[in-house]
């Protein structure tokens, strides 16, 4: 059997620390320039910072068992190996001439190939190179080395989980769940016979007249189907669901029992405006949690604006623009106001209910780097633009959730900032999946765009 050995990139340890233990038994190699790289991130303030401390502090205790340069048995494993290895001269320069001398990434090819070639032709091991750079992956294609992206905690967008289904049954049942509120999970079952997964939303389909249809959750682990009865029951004003996936999503927001609901859908399609609604209302009139408390990551679309003067909430002001905005829709004038509420309506302040709001302790804004180290009870969370999160920022604000919090993400995978993440790899589709099937966890995809036809228009074809 051949000997196989990854070979990991400086982007793969920064993604995650504990990446030299997820190759069971296999040789990991980590070369010198890799461990170069990690050191000039060690004093970031970022999740970067974080993570390269972490794998520095790994590779030291390593090193207290044994040599790495000869390699050092990983812990949990039976013949797995940890080493790190010294880019040769004689490796760069078997390189092809394009290549030698560009230091980098070209440093971490030749370790590779230098690997490959250390067996000769009859004994060479198997060796793929572990990188999320594109262009380092073809380099090493380039050169006849295999190179894989590190797909430990990836999710395929294309299977991601809806959060409700469709199933077909017959006029009587619908009418039952409708007449008594309830219905049994075994009356309903997909074509494969598997029932609603836990807070899974169901569209029950007439099989004579798929135009009667009727909207229906499984709440937690409960052997019942019921009617959307949160959603029914709350008054958000002008705020109303105006598809079957804002109305499930609304359901999950407003029910007190689901403590973490995901929201993932394309722009327009009102995941943040749904969050914000619902999370008002419940601070606001039922008075169920103390504050909301609103988070995103400060992330641009395009070139860095740079340091901004002022306190800490002015500095957040310009990432907070658009939660402003949906706030001031939420409470502005409706269509059916006449027109002396207008005219007065388009003469007030536009921020009052922004401020308003500050003022009366009802709203909190939250700069996301520092939610390490807190501890957050009896509020609604609201994170959005969770898509530029990594899983473990992701994990880091969850495990700061205190006793009566609901948390919220929301985002769309296909507008991602943060180039250390992609649509398969951030952390808001690593929660979806991870946290399924979850009693205490909701989630919705939401595919129409409500913004308005334009914005339609361009998410569906630009």
């Amino acid at each position: 059997m051949k000997d196989k050995i990854v070979v990991l990139d400086t982007n793969v340890l920064l993604h995650d620390p504990e990446a030299p233990h997820r190759f069971g038994d296999l040789r990991v190699v980590i070369p010198m320039q890799v461990v170069e790289e990690i050191d000039r991130f060690k004093k970031d303030h970022s999740e970067k910072g974080r993570n390269a401390r972490r794998i520095s502090r790994l590779l030291d205790s390593y090193r207290d068992r044994g040599c790495l340069a000869d390699g050092v048995p990983i812990e949990g494993t039976n013949h797995g190996l940890l080493q790190v290895i010294f880019c040769q001269a004689h490796a760069l320069d078997a390189l092809p001439a394009e290549l030698q001398g560009g230091g980098g990434d070209n440093n971490i090819l030749a370790v590779a190939l230098e690997q490959l070639r250390r067996g000769g032709l009859k004994q060479a091991p198997e060796v793929v190179l572990i990188s999320k750079d594109i262009n380092l992956r073809i380099k090493a294609d380039a050169v006849g080395l295999q190179a894989e992206d590190y797909v430990n905690d990836n999710v395929s967008i294309d299977d991601l989980y809806a959060g409700f289904r469709e199933l077909s049954t017959d006029a009587v049942t619908i009418s039952s769940l409708h007449d008594e509120g309830q219905l049994p999970l075994d009356a309903v079952t997909d074509p494969e016979g598997q029932h609603p997964q836990a807070n899974e939303g169901v569209v029950l389909v007439d099989e004579r007249n798929d135009s009667r249809t009727l909207l229906a959750r499984r709440q937690g682990n409960s052997n019942s189907l019921k009617p959307l009865d949160w959603l029914n029951r709350a008054h958000l004003g002008r705020i109303k669901a105006r598809n079957r996936e804002q109305s499930f999503a609304l359901d999950l927001l407003l029910d007190p029992s689901v403590a973490l609901v995901t929201l993932v859908g394309k722009a327009g399609t009102g995941k943040t405006l749904l969050a914000i609604a619902a999370g008002l209302h419940q601070v606001a009139d039922t008075h169920h949690y103390a504050r909301l408390l609103v988070t995103r990551p400060p992330i641009s679309l395009g070139k860095d604006i740079g340091y901004l003067p002022g306190t800490l909430e002015e500095k957040l002001g310009p990432w907070m623009k658009p939660i402003i905005d949906n706030i001031d829709f939420i409470t502005g004038s409706s269509p059916g106001e006449d027109s002396e509420q207008k005219k007065k309506q388009r003469h007030r302040e536009p921020r009052n209910a922004w401020a308003d709001l500050q003022g009366m302790g009802l709203l909190e804004v939250e700069a996301i780097n520092t939610i390490r180290g807190r501890s957050i009870p009896q509020q609604f969370l609201v994170v959005d633009e969770a898509q530029n999160l990594t899983p473990l920022e992701v994990k880091t604000i969850v495990t700061r959730v205190g006793e009566g919090t609901k948390v919220v993400f929301t985002g769309d995978p296909y507008q991602i900032d943060n180039p250390y993440v992609d649509a398969e790899s951030n952390g808001l589709t690593w929660l979806v999946e991870k946290l399924k099937d979850q009693p205490l966890v909701g989630h919705m995809t939401l595919t129409k765009g409500e913004r308005s036809e334009l914005a339609e228009l361009a998410a569906n074809i630009l």
